[in-house]
């Protein structure tokens, strides 16, 4: 086999709380969130002449045809093999936009690896790889998970147990504009952010288990969303603030996805793209 392909969803991630460790394999998070329709198709084949494998022989990934810097790609690579290898990702959703790219990429990349290497890993093992790499490399903290089983899911325990409770909520149309990138690092290494959002977070989710089961649709978790922006102190855009508001004016409902300056909605505003809702995690191609 010369080459293999896998595919992960994005992730859109509405409420979060998070839980750090001093070990990455026990770090994640709480929160709520849902993988869409879109994703990454992650394409993997071996360098040619690869053998003399070195710190200057680096693994080369690219993005929709531009060669980029990729940590959290190059981390699973590296704990899944020596050998050098290519990684051509594409996606049509925005990288470091909220939309859980690197997760989804790295997801994607660990699942083709495994089979282009005849690995024999587990798809646990694989996700809890990707998992890993992203913690380590601060580019998330609960998108893999969510990544790996697919659909609208709620984790009241923390994302490195691979525990969550799938929402009755699937092939519902979403609508987003994205404006701007937000620095995920930034967020996740300040305590005092990091604090008010766990304090957001826990009051959101415990907001979440108590709603009747009739009570459970897309317009209560987005307006539970839309609270959490606004408690966390993450809802700072004056852009973001505008289009939520003029949806709000139209009877519909919005909140930011988190970590970017972008909007989600239950209904079509000015600008925006269309995704839909769906529960089939990652898997080969």
């Amino acid at each position: 086999m010369s080459s293999a392909k896998a595919f992960a969803p994005g992730n859109i991630s509405c409420v979060f709380a998070i839980r750090k460790n001093k070990n990455p394999a026990k770090s994640g998070s709480l929160g709520l969130g849902f993988t869409v329709d879109k994703g990454v198709i992650a394409a993997i084949k071996r360098e040619a002449n690869n053998k003399e494998h070195n710190k200057k022989n680096k693994n080369a990934v690219y993005f929709n045809n531009k060669k980029i810097n990729f940590p959290t790609v190059d981390s699973v690579i590296e704990k899944l093999t020596d050998e050098k290898i290519i990684v051509d990702i594409k996606s049509e959703l925005p990288l470091g936009s909220g939309f859980g790219l690197s997760g989804a990429s790295a997801l994607a990349a660990a699942y083709a690896l495994n089979k282009l290497l005849k690995l024999k890993k587990t798809k646990k093992e694989l996700a809890l790889i990707a998992h890993i790499s992203e913690v380590e490399n601060l580019t998330g903290l609960g998108d893999v998970i969510n990544q790996h089983y697919g659909g609208f899911l709620v984790k009241y325990r923390p994302s490195y147990m691979f525990k969550a409770e799938k929402l009755p909520i699937k092939n519902k149309t979403v609508h987003y504009a994205y404006f701007s990138r937000l620095d995920t690092k930034k967020v996740i290494s300040n305590k005092k952010i990091r604090s008010k959002i766990n304090k957001a977070g826990l009051k959101s989710l415990n907001k979440i288990k108590k709603l009747d089961k009739d009570d459970i649709n897309l317009k209560n978790l987005i307006k539970i969303s839309k609270e959490f922006t606004m408690e966390s102190g993450l809802l700072k855009s004056g852009n973001v603030k505008n289009v939520i508001k003029k949806i709000e004016n139209n009877n519909g409902t919005a909140s930011m996805i988190m970590l970017g300056n972008a909007v989600f909605s239950d209904k079509k505003f000015k600008g925006s793209k269309k995704l839909v809702i769906k529960d089939k995690g990652a898997h080969l191609l």
